[in-house]
């Protein structure tokens, strides 16, 4: 920095601007350097100006960077951002998306409280819950996604979070997310959503009605399959307390991750924008070829929350499942014939991502457990990504040929 040379303006006035504008700007505090571009502070740790500074930062009494484990400006910037798209007081950055729900669950639950779960999670969330969350005497239920009687019907008196996953994983099923809200309010509890999947650019939970949202960055707000990391957005008076378990057991997001994820966040509604228009033309394509027997993608007519889709999202997302004649033999040859798509059980990728859900994302699940929730030895899960879609077609069919 030279002192012969005045910065001026350095930060953009926000006032009521848009998403897109606060998905490239928000959040971002420059130095007098006057850096155009979010800085990256590879730091573990700051100088204080003397004892007294350092003692009232350490106190929590004068703000101000402490230690990277639970300050740093970079992922500060992250935070910000990502709650100022989702309409949030406050943003708190994990690790993963996996570390998210754990911050949640740890910082705002205790021994003997219950938890209401969407049956239609991720397979390592249900583990989390069942696992580990239950060794803690955390009481755990899991119920249809979208029966909003069978969250009130498995509610007790000692219910503290709603747990759902909307759109669901693989099968694009979905909740009334004002209606769950309205209905753990109504019982003093509260309410967190899983955002992953629609991502604030197609999705605003807390706008709906919840009092929580968290994601897995790794997925869409990266875009790229680069970084791991998670978030979760909600309250301050909620955020402070996962700040404080951050502070003291560390599942924490590296800086260099946070800006990778601050760039994914400058593009993100026109991708999920492609992804969706993607997804749809092959949804529509895989209802009528032949060893398909039934397609799941809320973009569809016939899908039975189609309408409550377009009411409360802003596109029909990236990821789609269907069954195929034959079950797990024909899902596995099918798979493997495919030549360009990868075989792989993430997504939120730019590329297109294929996965047999029953023995990856819920293999560790009980068969039972995966039954309840509509997985099928014979389900395949795309998440498509944004190649030419024609070129998607083509390796499918020579996939569902070797069926």
């Amino acid at each position: 920095m030279t002192d012969k040379w005045q910065a001026g303006r350095l930060d953009s006035d926000l006032q009521d601007v848009g998403l897109d504008t606060l998905a490239i700007r928000a959040g971002q505090a420059r130095s007098p350097e006057g850096e155009h571009s979010e800085a990256l502070f590879l730091t573990s740790s700051y100088v204080f100006a003397s004892a007294a500074d350092a003692a009232a930062r350490f106190a929590g009494q004068d703000e101000g960077n402490v230690y990277s484990r639970y300050t740093n400006p970079t992922v500060r910037n992250f935070e910000q951002r990502l709650a100022a798209m989702e309409g949030a007081e406050q943003a708190v950055a994990t690790a993963s998306g996996m570390s998210a729900i754990l911050a949640l669950v740890m910082s705002l639950c205790n021994a003997g409280d219950h938890i209401v779960v969407s049956q239609s999670v991720f397979g390592s969330t249900i583990n989390l819950f069942e696992k580990y969350f239950k060794r803690f005497a955390i009481e755990v239920d899991y119920v249809p996604l979208a029966n909003i009687a069978g969250w009130q019907a498995a509610c007790k008196q000692n219910t503290k979070l709603f747990f759902a996953e909307s759109p669901s994983n693989p099968l694009s099923e979905l909740v009334d997310i004002t209606a769950l809200a309205n209905l753990a309010h109504s019982k003093g509890v509260l309410l967190a959503v899983d955002n992953s999947f629609c991502t604030p650019a197609l999705q605003q939970p807390i706008k709906l009605g919840a009092d929580i949202v968290m994601h897995s960055a790794t997925k869409y707000i990266d875009g790229q399959g680069r970084c791991l990391g998670g978030a979760v957005a909600g309250r301050a008076e909620h955020m402070k307390e996962l700040v404080g378990f951050l502070r003291t057991a560390g599942p924490t997001m590296s800086p260099f991750n946070a800006w990778v994820f601050l760039k994914g966040l400058e593009t993100l509604r026109l991708r999920m924008r492609a992804h969706s228009d993607n997804a749809l033309l092959l949804a529509e394509w895989l209802v009528g070829q032949p060893n398909v027997e039934k397609v799941y993608y809320a973009g569809l007519i016939d899908h039975p929350q189609h309408d409550l889709a377009k009411r409360q999202q802003q596109g029909f997302g990236a990821v789609l499942g269907f069954d195929v004649v034959g079950g797990k033999e024909a899902a596995w040859r099918l798979i493997d014939a495919t030549k360009l798509i990868s075989i792989t059980a993430n997504l939120g990728d730019a590329k297109t991502t294929i996965t047999h859900p029953a023995t990856t994302t819920h293999g560790r699940v009980s068969p039972e457990a995966r039954a309840k929730a509509g997985i099928k030895d014979g389900l395949i899960r795309i998440a498509v990504g944004l190649e030419d879609i024609e070129d998607i077609k083509v390796d499918l069919a020579r996939g569902l040929a070797a069926v």
